[in-house]
């Protein structure tokens, strides 16, 4: 009969963490110097963490998401500079290869023109002279040729690099579309929720003096797990865990001052403040 007694009074005793976040911020309890008392600014900072954390919960379900279609972004940004400058270059070398067609097309006009005059030279002078200049002729048509060989394998290695990209842009395109739409739903499913827990956060916020409150949010930027507040939990700190001194855990208890923890500067609360059965 005991037992069940016992059980019944741990089971008053015991309050869950989400009321904790639904009650109506506290503003009317104030000291006689107009500043609320110590215990509601820890509470009140407390609920604040609450939401906080709460936020954090939102963002971890987007995961990594935004950051992936970010680098999608970059990446298709990179994919189209990369094939417009490919297509400019493939576009120069087509210009460079019917420039040198032109060059042998003069080349071989000049041939046969110097051709024709060697039947009428008068000496041996102008026959050097004729024979040298078909030769030098026969000499731009065979560099012409070679170079437009060389244009015309660097043009189809230039194809197959634009078509691989091309197809690679699909491919990145595709992926992209699909992150920012899993992206988008898991943005509409938690937008609300996010809102209204910023709403209330703001509101929390108020009702906190900004010394404390700037204190709480450095606090909180420089912790790993984003905890500015925590309890007690087995007689050590709630965020780093190292054992708390017993008459400073009488002092937390007492909620006369901010406390904070030696090891991790986290401010701590008793768990009784936190809602939570030690």
């Amino acid at each position: 009969m005991a037992k069940k007694e016992q059980t019944a009074e741990q089971k008053k005793k015991k309050v869950s963490v989400e009321p904790v976040i639904e009650q109506s911020v506290n503003t009317t309890d104030k000291t006689e110097s107009g500043e609320l008392p110590v215990e509601q600014k820890l509470t009140n900072l407390y609920r604040l963490q609450l939401m906080l954390s709460e936020i954090d919960k939102i963002k971890t379900l987007r995961g990594e998401l935004p950051f992936e279609v970010q680098d999608l972004e970059d990446e298709v940004a990179g994919l189209q500079t990369r094939i417009h400058n490919f297509q400019l270059d493939a576009k120069d070398l087509d210009t460079t290869i019917g420039q040198q067609r032109i060059k042998i097309t003069d080349a071989n006009a000049s041939i046969e023109k110097y051709q024709a005059q060697l039947d009428n030279v008068r000496n041996n002078r102008e026959f050097d002279n004729l024979s040298k200049e078909i030769e030098y002729q026969g000499l731009e048509v065979e560099l012409a040729d070679k170079r437009i060989r060389e244009f015309t394998h660097e043009a189809k290695i230039l194809g197959e690099e634009i078509q691989k990209c091309k197809k690679l842009y699909e491919e990145r395109q595709a992926d992209l579309k699909s992150k920012k739409e899993e992206l988008d739903e898991i943005i509409s499913e938690t937008k609300i929720q996010e809102e209204q827990m910023r709403e209330k956060a703001k509101q929390l916020e108020t009702t906190i003096e900004p010394r404390l409150l700037s204190a709480f949010k450095r606090i909180r930027k420089s912790a790993r797990n984003g905890l500015g507040v925590v309890y007690i939990q087995r007689d050590a700190c709630g965020g780093c865990f190292n054992k708390i001194p017993p008459q400073r855990q009488l002092d937390i208890k007492l909620r006369k001052k901010t406390i904070v923890c030696e090891h991790c500067g986290r401010i701590i609360i008793d768990p009784a403040l936190a809602g939570v059965e030690e």
